[in-house]
């Protein structure tokens, strides 16, 4: 079973893919990994030059060095220092063949893809027997690792450029060849923005009447309409969440979630108990597809 499954080497300042590894194999994650490196190479700048990146059973790592990053989806069962030794190696192997002005001139995607043969072989030697192939041993990068141990990079804290309608992302990555956006709304989609829309409307009727009654008799009803707006603007939240991409969308939306459901706890004399699972699993059925709902790639990226 391969180890290193596949390799990137983009340039930092502007995350132009210089060359890449062939992709012989397509198992969901990897192809979930590749487009994370996609994503994150836009972001280079504001990463630390040495992290990693977490996943199920491929995990992402990430070296950058003058310039350019060197990046890897490896198998989880990969000894850490194994992982940077390969890209230590990739590295070595990528400055001995092009220089830092040829580098800075290249203007289009994939300008080194030759350079994919070498990245065969690196990948041959690791694969099959485990070790470094160059001057970087493993116990120099096991040394190394202890004293500057790699950042766990957390992808929902990348804050991508310029989201618009529907997942779109700015235009400025069609220049490294990349085109992301958010999958298509589906018809669960559609349904749960139906389904919140209706419940933010409930909430805000609901609000506005008791408003009127709370100032005619007394003001003992003043929290009952801070819960009932406090609602109506979670679920227009939940709406623009789902359909526009953000940071920290997990957190976003448990926060969300979460206070839908205090509120309509706290309203529960004023709801029955099915008018309040009804709301309640709107809101956790809008969550759900929030959180669910991936980018799609369209890449111009030569096969690989």
């Amino acid at each position: 079973m391969s180890l290193i499954l596949f390799a990137f080497v983009v340039r930092v300042r502007d995350g132009l893919p210089l060359s890449a590894s062939t992709d012989f194999e397509h198992n969901k994650e990897l192809q979930e990994r590749k487009q994370q490196l996609r994503t994150i190479s836009k972001s280079l700048a504001h990463f630390p030059d040495r992290g990693t990146i977490k996943g199920q059973k491929l995990n992402i790592y990430v070296v950058s060095s003058e310039g350019v990053s060197y990046m890897s989806v490896c198998h989880s069962s990969l000894p850490v220092a194994k992982a940077f030794c390969f890209l230590e190696d990739l590295r070595w192997e990528f400055t001995a063949c092009f220089n830092n002005t040829v580098i800075s001139l290249a203007a289009r995607p994939y300008p080194f893809l030759e350079f994919d043969s070498t990245i065969q072989k690196l990948k041959q030697q690791y694969n099959q027997s485990g070790g470094p192939a160059l001057e970087v041993t493993l116990a120099e990068v096991q040394e190394d690792l202890r004293i500057r141990p790699p950042q766990v990079i957390n992808l929902d804290e990348v804050e991508l450029s310029n989201g618009t309608a529907n997942g779109h992302i700015d235009q400025t990555a069609a220049s490294a060849g990349i085109n992301q956006r958010l999958e298509p709304v589906t018809a669960p989609g559609i349904l749960s923005l139906v389904l919140n829309i209706m419940c933010a409307s409930l909430n805000v009727i609901r609000g506005v009447h008791l408003v009127e009654n709370t100032f005619e008799d007394d003001y003992e009803g003043i929290w009952n309409v801070v819960a009932f707006f406090l609602a109506f603007i979670c679920c227009a939240f939940q709406c623009h969440l789902y359909l526009f991409h953000s940071s920290l969308k997990k957190l976003k939306s448990y926060v969300l979630l979460s206070v839908i459901v205090l509120c309509n706890l706290y309203l529960l004399g004023m709801r029955n108990i099915w008018q309040l699972l009804f709301h309640i699993s709107v809101a956790s059925f809008s969550t759900s597809l929030t959180l669910t709902r991936r980018f799609q790639q369209r890449t111009n990226d030569c096969g690989v």
